[in-house]
């Protein structure tokens, strides 16, 4: 009797009946190879999977979406599998979808280019600590990239590439690389981006009424009519750092704007204490530097060849250590060519290496690196 007790004792435990000798939890990794695997994998995910997508380029026919959150030590990740090339195309989405659109905390999406989506590329909507890294928003109908909403807090967007963004339907007038837009939380950083040839501005701003941090950044040749609309709109800013009334004291520092068809960096009507530190505005259309009702602190910039001049600046502004300043001289560029900047980054998947505007300076303007 004791044997045939011992027995039944055996395989109660060994089938979880009393949860002894259950075997942890563990989270998922998901390798797909195809777009219905892949919108499966994102719309099942929990926290802890790992999604890994095969090099290749796919093509949703449904936006890929989830509120599913990860946790901040076990956030959901997706990623390219090894070093492969991952493209998410949206040119089989219906009219005005996006490719992808997050409303969920903590997840990881990186080394995935998002193009041809016929508008937003990537919305993550009142998002917490989700950070996106070496990733690409390329030719889409709308914004490449945009946070938007209350309770955007902690995110991370690191080493993006947004270029050739364009809004037909509003003729270029809201098309940004990135769009931090309609929305509040503090600790949002965008850091090490190329925001370039996008139809309205490099980063917009609008009404998101907290601090954002903007640092090693490039903004340049955004707002040019670049797809033979005759009723074109876009703004083409560099850096638009606000609007819609808000208040609030965005940082800028180690930054570049040039060749944009606005300014180069521009409140934008925010009557915040901007705070902006070593950057340059080069060959921009209108003003280098745009601030006109913020009590903004402008300090170490550079300001060359901007068609309305260097800074326009209203008397709330504190100007000290600037070009444009009594006693600071310019230093000269050792290139002008812009070439180098559209070369490929780093092996870490910083910005590349370039001589175009550097000074060799290390008190002014944007150390390009």
């Amino acid at each position: 009797m004791r044997r045939i007790k011992s027995t039944i004792l055996a395989l109660t435990v060994a089938a979880g009946g009393l949860g002894l000798l259950a075997a942890p939890a563990h989270a998922a990794t998901v390798v797909v190879s195809n777009s219905t695997d892949l919108a499966n994998a994102v719309k099942n995910a929990t926290a802890g999977t790992v999604i890994q997508v095969r090099g290749g380029t796919y093509h949703p026919t449904a936006t890929l979406q989830s509120t599913a959150n990860g946790t901040s030590s076990s956030p959901v990740t997706l990623t390219a599998y090894g070093s492969e090339t991952v493209k998410i195309d949206g040119s089989s989405l219906p009219s005005g979808s996006w490719i992808f659109k997050l409303t969920a905390d903590y997840w990881n999406v990186s080394d995935i280019t998002f193009q041809n989506g016929p508008s937003h590329a990537v919305v993550c909507q009142s998002c917490t600590g989700t950070c996106w890294n070496n990733d690409k928003t390329i030719d889409n109908g709308d914004s490449g990239f945009t946070l938007t909403g209350d309770g955007t807090v902690n995110n991370t967007v690191k080493n993006l590439d947004s270029y050739g963004n364009y809004d037909a339907a509003t003729h270029g007038q809201n098309a940004d690389g990135v769009a931090i837009k309609f929305g509040s939380g503090t600790g949002n950083l965008v850091t090490g981006a190329r925001l370039f040839n996008n139809s309205d501005d490099g980063i917009d701003l609008w009404s998101f009424s907290s601090p954002v941090t903007i640092e090693h950044t490039w903004s340049f040749g955004n707002g040019k009519n670049r797809w033979g609309d005759s009723a074109f709109e876009g703004n083409g800013n560099g850096f638009k750092l606000g609007g819609n009334g808000v208040t609030v004291a965005h940082v800028v520092n180690n930054s570049a704007a040039w060749d944009n068809s606005g300014n180069g960096f521009t409140e934008n009507s925010n009557t915040g204490s901007i705070v902006i530190n070593r950057t340059t505005a080069y060959a921009n259309a209108k003003w280098g530097y745009y601030f006109a009702t913020s009590s903004a602190k402008l300090g170490k910039y550079l300001a060359v060849g901007n068609g309305s001049g260097p800074a326009g600046k209203g008397s709330n502004v504190t100007s000290a250590g600037n070009n444009w300043d009594s006693g600071i001289a310019t230093p000269p560029f050792i290139s002008t060519d812009a070439t180098t900047a559209y070369n490929a980054r780093t092996s870490d998947g910083s910005l590349p290496d370039t001589t175009f505007l550097t000074t060799g300076s290390t008190t002014i303007g944007a150390t390009m690196n």
